[in-house]
């Protein structure tokens, strides 16, 4: 894998295309296909699933840094804070639903 950040549409690449690289070995009998492609598809899965980690973390993080703000404009009356916080924590949960793991 390479220094960038993690993807989940590169990781899902890489799985099914390794995944179609060791099927294709194992039909022709090529040994180096066969390992090469079973090595990117742990590679691509890697790659989802510390993807699918990091986003679920910063919905966390969005949703507690907007309920705060929802609750410091509550108390202080500051309705574009609260609302801001509130559209940040909502961000944040679906964010978290979305990068939830099966």
């Amino acid at each position: 894998m390479s220094s960038q950040e993690p993807s989940k549409l590169s990781g899902q690449f890489h799985s099914v295309k390794g995944t179609a690289v060791e099927t294709i070995g194992d039909m022709a009998g090529l040994q180096s296909w066969s390992q090469s492609g079973k090595e990117e598809h742990v590679k691509g899965e890697g790659e989802y699933n510390a993807a699918q980690a990091k986003g679920y973390a910063e919905g966390v993080a969005d949703r507690v840094t907007g309920y705060k703000d929802s609750v410091v404009g509550a108390v202080t009356g500051d309705k574009a804070q609260q609302t801001a916080g509130n559209v940040k924590n909502e961000k944040g949960q679906t964010q978290q639903e979305i990068n939830k793991s099966a």
